[in-house]
């Protein structure tokens, strides 16, 4: 298997996962403060992946230097986080997921920008059918609110932290040393769980852990194992591997996923108009990973 492959069986792993993320965190986020979520499961993620790092390729004193790089990683990957449950809080888990897809282009911009990287135009029109097919999913099929734009204010707070995810994935390779993808996950978490800790100190320390419902802890674990500790690692080594633009691609699996969870989970799903937007997501999704040449 080649690395691109590799990279590519990362990130499809890493968009049913995130998937989970959506519809879990939509049954918790009115039970406890975002801040105080999002700390403990940067703490878990950190001490998993450290694990994780000093049992396979150690942790070398050396994939510290510059340690500001992981600040400016976790504090952009934080703010992602924290208004995504933020987000949940009124939003519906496949209309946030779709609020989700419009990341690849952003990230296109963002790698554009930071590490000229160039979308072609086989990659703008995937960009532009998922964008169309999120913007379909995200106003309920419903046109005339389309032209009234017409979005709920949880959409629009997820909407922000999905800039910063966007920045996120090419800053990955803009400020990466060589170091192995576990290791420097294992920095920016650290760098997550601090920052996140000390902006939200106030609900850690207001919040009854004790009494909180077991839903709660349910999305903490999962959200700390597999949608912080694995994506992480996974993310990471895809943006290695692959554009930035494709990596970010695979979101546009992540409604799809969300449908997937949501049946799982017994919540039904959308309507048949609204599904259409999902299909066209997956149509985006094929353009983008379509070799170029």
């Amino acid at each position: 298997m080649t690395q691109a492959a590799r990279g590519h069986l990362a990130m499809l792993v890493f968009s049913a996962l995130v998937a989970g993320s959506f519809s879990l965190g939509v049954m918790a986020a009115n039970h406890i403060a975002p801040t105080a979520l999002t700390a403990a499961r940067f703490a878990i993620a950190a001490v998993l992946v450290g694990i994780a790092a000093a049992l396979t390729t150690g942790i070398p004193r050396s994939a510290f230097r510059a340690p500001w790089r992981y600040l400016v990683l976790g504090g952009t990957f934080a703010t992602y986080f924290v208004l995504m449950f933020y987000g949940l809080k009124t939003a519906q888990p496949v209309s946030a997921a779709a609020v989700f897809t419009l990341t690849p282009i952003m990230a296109a911009l963002a790698g554009f920008a930071l590490l000229r990287q160039v979308t072609t135009g086989r990659m703008v029109l995937a960009l532009a059918i998922g964008g169309a097919g999120a913007l379909w999913v995200i106003f309920g099929a419903d046109v005339s609110a389309l032209l009234r734009f017409q979005v709920g204010e949880g959409e629009v707070i997820f909407f922000w932290g999905c800039i910063a995810h966007a920045i996120y994935t090419p800053m990955v390779r803009l400020l990466n040393r060589g170091e192995p993808a576990v290791v420097f996950t294992f920095g920016m978490l650290l760098a997550c769980c601090g920052l996140v800790t000390v902006f939200g100190w106030s609900d850690i320390m207001a919040t009854d852990w004790a009494a909180l419902p077991g839903i709660v802890w349910i999305t903490l674990i999962y959200i700390a194992v597999f949608a912080s500790a694995v994506t992480f690692v996974l993310l990471q080594y895809a943006s290695l591997r692959l554009p930035s633009a494709k990596v970010m691609a695979y979101t546009y699996l992540t409604p799809s996923w969300v449908l997937v969870w949501e049946l799982a989970l017994g919540h039904g799903v959308p309507t048949a108009w609204v599904l259409g937007g999902v299909i066209l997501t997956v149509m985006a999704l094929l353009l983008l990973l379509r070799d170029e040449h």
